[in-house]
């Protein structure tokens, strides 16, 4: 356990030291911070005009969610940011190991593979809190202003996604990292990989075919999707959960057989 932990300092110190950690976290506030004021803008515009046009008519407007749909945006706009910018947080964590020649001191240290690993993920799911947590802040907002309050179990089932979908492609972040030691190399081959799981759910058409389903059931945006709804369903929950231990486990080999290579 002592050197678990000792790996997750390691790894939560060189993440903090690295300029790439700001650029991410500046770059991933404001994006969000920006896309959430637009869809609240959007949907207090429309509101009233709904209004206004409910006064000359001499209605009422037709009932709204307008937080469901502000928070629903701004979950579907933190995904696809995730995407974009978790490549560069887990570009370096094997990689570097691997260019500096660091590797092959931790895989022949008293660290067990299993502790290598899991640490370097803790850490990175760390970082990921860091990410998501101030964004809490939006949430706060909804809160304060909207009258009723809006129901709180929906926006927790949005974060919840969140944090799962960044969990799994945190884990096979570390996996292509651990392929190479250019980090380019890794960010790239990692966000080609991210848009190909985001995408393969377009790709599977409307029929129900069984290469179609597999392929929609693929998806990370498929099971992503009910979280934003407030929806709880196990089976994407089970998918996320695979999926990060399929990461880990791919990670897992892929240092076993640098120590056959040596």
């Amino acid at each position: 356990m002592r050197n678990y932990w000792a790996i997750v300092q390691k790894e939560l110190h060189t993440l903090f030291v690295s300029p790439i950690a700001y650029v991410v976290l500046a770059a991933f506030f404001l994006v969000t911070g920006f896309y959430f004021f637009f869809y609240l803008s959007g949907v207090l515009d429309y509101l009233m005009r709904q209004a206004l046009q409910a006064q000359q008519f001499g209605g009422n407007p037709p009932p709204f969610d307008a937080p469901e749909m502000v928070m629903q945006g701004f979950f579907g706009i933190l995904s696809f940011v995730l995407l974009l910018l978790l490549p560069m947080v887990t570009m370096g964590s094997f990689a570097e190991e691997k260019k500096l020649g660091t590797i092959e001191l931790l895989l022949t240290s008293p660290v067990t593979h299993l502790q290598l690993i899991l640490g370097k993920f803790s850490a990175l799911v760390v970082f990921l809190s860091v990410m998501l947590i101030p964004t809490i802040l939006n949430t706060v907002l909804l809160f304060y202003f909207s009258e009723p309050a809006p129901p709180l179990a929906p926006m927790l089932l949005g974060y919840l996604g969140a944090f799962l979908l960044g969990g799994a492609l945190l884990a096979f972040g570390l996996f292509f990292s651990s392929l190479t030691e250019n980090q380019i190399v890794s960010v790239v081959v990692t966000f080609c990989v991210f848009m190909i799981l985001w995408v393969i759910d377009f790709a599977a058409g409307t029929a129900s075919t069984l290469p179609n389903e597999t392929l929609r059931y693929l998806s990370v945006l498929k099971h992503y999707e009910d979280f934003t709804r407030g929806v709880l369903d196990s089976q994407h929950l089970v998918f996320y959960f695979s999926m990060i231990f399929l990461g880990l486990f791919l990670t897992s080999v892929s240092l076993d057989s640098i120590r056959w290579r040596k």
